[in-house]
């Protein structure tokens, strides 16, 4: 089947993953886990909430941790427009295709405006936030991973060409792609707008849920250094997928889970996906050396524990198929 073919003139300009704003149990275990142990600022805390971000960034946060008696879910990802303009246009857009969308208020924000994508995903679009300090300079604050900025979601959902088509009109771009061997059914597609692999991920699965935030590191050296950190901390089991390098974005990476279980990678490098003419590459479902060049398969738990939305239901995909897993490989 052909992919979906990207808008050149989207009607509102969306310019890259944000934030994420995730449900947790214990403020007091997640500020230890991101900011003690991996490493992220702390912009500021409330009575209920966490608000971090990386040592590059100035946006006021990029991951919130919301305090809630139903912990482990996620109550939106968040994309920025350039202008807040742009959030009058998609205000208009939406309303103009049916998608329900509403104007809010949130703290540290400027104009903010909510919508549901087509397989139920709740998004939050601005264009401005409060400004904070960066700290690329301030070495004394890199402990643990020292993240430098939020980079990418992956999510699984019940129709990937649905979604990629929404995403392709309001002017996302297709870097890569997993479709099934005799090309008729999209698996995945790695979707972006500020010129590096991907914003947004969606594949295939039960969802719509979040499989993992990203956040970029300095290099691949201290993706082995917050691992060995870990290791010699006695956490190991917050290592949710050992270092390796993805085949596609052919980046190193080391996957974490926080104390609900939210998951989030290290990711260490892009290429440049900014030309007209620069053609997605494609990876059949039957190349294993899509999700790691190394050869060493993710556990079964990593392909298939998520955090759900809060409050919307998930719907498992069709489409066919089961990946190879640690457990597969060596017979566990």
């Amino acid at each position: 089947m052909p992919i979906p073919t990207p808008n050149y003139h989207p009607p509102f300009n969306i310019t890259r993953a944000s934030h994420v704003i995730l449900t947790v149990k214990d403020l007091d275990a997640s500020y230890n886990h991101y900011v003690e142990i991996l490493g992220l600022i702390q912009t500021e805390r409330t009575a209920d909430t966490l608000y971090l971000r990386g040592i590059d960034e100035r946006a006021h946060h990029s991951v919130v941790l919301r305090k809630s008696n139903a912990p482990g879910t996620v109550d939106r990802i968040g994309l920025r427009v350039f202008m807040d303009e742009d959030l009058d246009k998609a205000y208009a857009h939406f309303n103009e295709i049916g998608t329900p969308c509403r104007w809010v208020d949130v703290p540290f924000q400027g104009k903010t405006l909510h919508f549901e994508d087509p397989n139920g995903m709740p998004v939050e679009l601005c264009a401005r936030m409060d400004q904070a300090e960066s700290l690329h300079d301030k070495f004394q604050h890199h402990r643990g991973g020292h993240p430098k900025a939020i980079d990418h979601f992956q999510m699984p959902c019940q129709n990937v060409t649905l979604a990629t088509q929404f995403y392709a009109q309001l002017g996302f771009r297709i870097s890569e792609y997993t479709d099934s061997d005799d090309e008729s059914q999209l698996w995945g597609t790695w979707l972006q707008r500020k010129g590096n692999p991907h914003d947004i991920v969606f594949t295939a699965g039960k969802g719509p849920a979040l499989h993992h935030f990203a956040m970029q590191s300095k290099d691949a050296s201290t993706i082995m250094h917050i691992t060995d950190v870990v290791g010699s901390m006695g956490l190991e089991d917050i290592i949710d997928r050992q270092p390796s390098r993805h085949g596609i974005g052919n980046a190193m990476f080391v996957y974490f889970r926080d104390p609900d279980g939210h998951r989030m990678e290290f990711y260490d490098a892009h290429y440049q996906m900014i030309d007209i003419d620069h053609e997605p590459i494609r990876w059949p479902l039957s190349n294993t050396k899509r999700s790691s060049i190394w050869g060493v398969p993710a556990s079964r738990r990593w392909y298939f524990e998520t955090s759900p939305f809060t409050g919307v239901e998930r719907h498992q995909s069709e489409f066919p198929g089961e990946p190879m897993t640690l457990e597969k490989m060596f017979g566990s």
